[in-house]
């Protein structure tokens, strides 16, 4: 897979054209303003973006989750905000849905979320949480006669207030699990619960005010008393976590991809900065220091591609992938963020000034060494993954 075939290449060349020309000349005004690009997004969706990795009798292209981390690569080169907008969508919204749903949920939604007529979101962090997902959660879901009742709370949510947002499916304790051999406390049993938005008592919060990502949907979610079927139930019950946990390892290489597309992105325009800037009465991409720091930031991507590639081909090949999957996310987002200070400095004062690009990926840069699982975390799996101790 490390040589991309015909198909791939393809797909490529047609995201990154679409990147280059029409999100490139608009998005620093949605970024901005901090406005959600509905523009964008409704031509991604005629694109066949939403649907790359879902089957074509459910609405999508037939394509596979390789597919959608080549595209997440070329957007990111552009904007991450317009990439993590699609990440989610799919990966945390339509992905579960696929994997997890009955055959009446897939049929109410994926036609609509392989479109991008509809974006699903995916309810888990909480306020207090953090890494600690089972622990730190606090949002519970009671059966009543035939009705979840749910109550909680969950933060730092993507697409979950846009105005094409169709649901959010909620992790939440629905029980508590018998204890186990030995003794040991059972724990929480965790399941996963669609809820529509506009269900009453789900409030959606005003939008977060971000260091970066600041054209994407990110909103803190509350529930009170809210009441869906009881046939919103995503999977079984009590493997809500256990589900999570499978998106999550798939999410990861896709966050590597689009941290590979942001170190790319910094290559890129600092090639074309170098060129033209003058210092000293030469071009800066005459000097040794600026061409070393430039290569090393072109190596670091690559390598980054590489280990997003492998991970991929292990997953699509049916293999375990986890520990492939937290070597990509986490050199990937180190690239990323090395990338973006090293591009900032070689801009120099206009680094620093948010009409060019680089000053939004050095913004964008540090939320992926966070979000779907820390540098920390990733470095805890690669370790049991090695056999080390938990």
């Amino acid at each position: 897979m490390h040589r991309l075939n015909d198909e791939y290449e393809a797909l490529r060349k047609t995201v990154e054209e679409f990147a280059r020309d029409v999100v490139a000349p608009v998005i620093g005004d949605y970024y901005e303003r901090g406005a959600f690009p509905y523009d964008i997004v409704a031509q991604m969706g005629r694109m066949g973006l939403f649907g790359l990795p879902i089957p074509e009798e459910h609405g999508g292209m037939g394509g596979d989750y390789f597919a959608l981390c080549l595209a997440l690569e070329e957007l990111a080169r552009v904007d991450s905000s317009v990439a993590i907008t699609l990440e989610a969508a799919v990966s945390l919204g339509a992905m579960p849905v696929y994997r997890f749903g009955t055959d009446e949920q897939k049929a109410e939604w994926l036609p609509r979320l392989t479109t991008g007529e509809t974006l699903g979101a995916f309810g888990l962090t909480e306020p207090g949480g953090g890494s600690d997902v089972p622990g730190g959660m606090r949002t519970t879901a009671v059966l009543d006669g035939d009705e979840w009742v749910i109550n909680g709370s969950k933060a730092f949510i993507t697409n979950s207030g846009t105005d094409i947002t169709g649901f959010v499916a909620v992790a939440a304790i629905t029980g508590q699990r018998e204890p186990v051999e030995g003794g040991r406390r059972g724990g929480p049993e965790i399941s996963t619960i669609i809820v529509p938005s506009g269900t009453p008592g789900f409030t959606v919060s005003k939008k977060y005010s971000k260091v970066g990502w600041s054209a994407s949907d990110t909103r803190e979610l509350s529930f009170s008393d809210c009441r869906v079927p009881s046939a919103n139930l995503l999977g079984e019950r009590g493997r809500g976590y256990a589900q999570f946990l499978q998106t999550l390892d798939e999410g990861r290489i896709a966050i590597a991809a689009l941290s590979v597309g942001l170190a790319q992105g910094c290559v890129d325009e600092s090639l074309r900065y170098v060129r033209e800037r003058q210092a000293f009465g030469r071009s800066i991409g005459e000097y040794q220091t600026i061409q070393f720091k430039i290569a090393d930031m072109e190596a670091r991507a690559h390598t980054a591609r590489l280990a997003y590639y492998h991970a991929a081909e292990k997953m699509l090949a049916g293999e375990p992938f986890k520990k492939e999957a937290a070597i990509a996310k986490l050199v990937s987002s180190n690239a990323a963020m090395d990338n973006s200070r090293d591009a900032t400095q070689i801009f120099g004062g206009y680094g620093f000034m948010n009409e060019y690009p680089v000053g939004r990926f050095y913004r964008d840069a540090k939320i992926l060494e966070i979000g779907e699982g820390t540098s920390e975390v990733q470095r805890m799996l690669i370790a049991r993954q090695l056999g080390l101790p938990a």
